[in-house]
């Protein structure tokens, strides 16, 4: 027996999904501002402070506060969005994906109870799914992490929406088999995978190399979420081209292209 809300979902779509949440009558989900999409009429939309969960409400006030502090820290919103059906009937409601890439169903409940992901990651979820966020331990990994650094925890028994970029690969590792991972790329991970940060390490790497200087380790046994293009390289790329002329775009090569993509001259 859940004791999160309960709830139906399709995903729809395939490089720009969105998915579509069926509520049964007083059920409820919560997501991030700016990931909803689109509900029938009888589903309520109310602004919650925190996530609404039992153990954000259970420490009272100074439990509210200190974990809005956490996510005030990161940058995080200290307030979500609660969408609940009112009606007598099922209703829908959808959200959708940021930007191109896909969204991951979780069952908490099948996953061990948490999964600890990037904390722009997180799309949507059951009520009662507790959204928080997961300082790693360890003095490397929070002086170099980067991305990795700071992550979001999600805690419960009920279902819960992270998005990825690109194509995700879901993999898991044998107790011991680790797998070394850009920092950016890391999606999300299970409770029992060890995760740490590591100096590439080589002054041609470093200066040469092109990446960056450290990636993550995620030692089994456990499930990892790996993305092909984070957000933060889509970002990079955007605005290289969106700044930067290319030497071709006021020569004889770039009238060309030009007349090729169609654009004339």
């Amino acid at each position: 027996m859940r004791s999160n809300h309960e709830i139906d979902y399709k995903i729809v779509g395939e490089e720009m999904q969105y998915v579509e949440i069926e509520l049964d009558p007083q059920e409820s989900a919560i997501a991030e501002s700016g990931a909803f999409m689109m509900m029938d009429d009888g589903v309520q939309m109310s602004t919650i402070f925190g996530d609404g969960s039992q153990n954000n409400s259970g420490g009272g006030i100074f439990g509210k506060l200190l974990s809005a502090g956490k996510r005030m820290l990161v940058g995080e919103s200290l307030f979500m969005t609660a969408f609940s059906n009112a009606a007598s009937t099922r209703k829908k409601v959808s959200f959708a994906s940021p930007y191109p890439g896909k969204i991951i169903p979780m069952d908490l409940q099948k996953l061990g109870n948490k999964i600890v992901c990037q904390k722009d990651a997180f799309l949507c979820a059951a009520k009662g799914v507790s959204i928080g966020i997961e300082f790693q331990k360890r003095l490397g990994t929070g002086l170099f992490g980067g991305e990795g650094f700071i992550m979001e925890k999600l805690e419960g028994d009920g279902m819960a929406f992270l998005h990825a970029g690109g194509h995700v690969l879901e993999r898991y590792l044998t107790p011991g088999e680790m797998l070394k991972v850009d920092t950016g790329c890391l999606v999300g991970f299970t409770e029992t995978v060890d995760y740490d940060i590591q100096f590439i390490g080589g002054i041609k790497n470093v200066v040469f190399g092109g990446e960056g200087m450290f990636f993550a380790t995620l030692r089994g046994p456990g499930t990892v979420w790996i993305q092909t293009l984070p957000v933060s390289r889509l970002a990079a790329r955007i605005l290289q081209y969106g700044t930067v002329k290319r030497k071709e775009e006021g020569g004889v090569l770039g009238g060309l292209g030009n007349i090729l993509d169609g654009d004339g001259w």
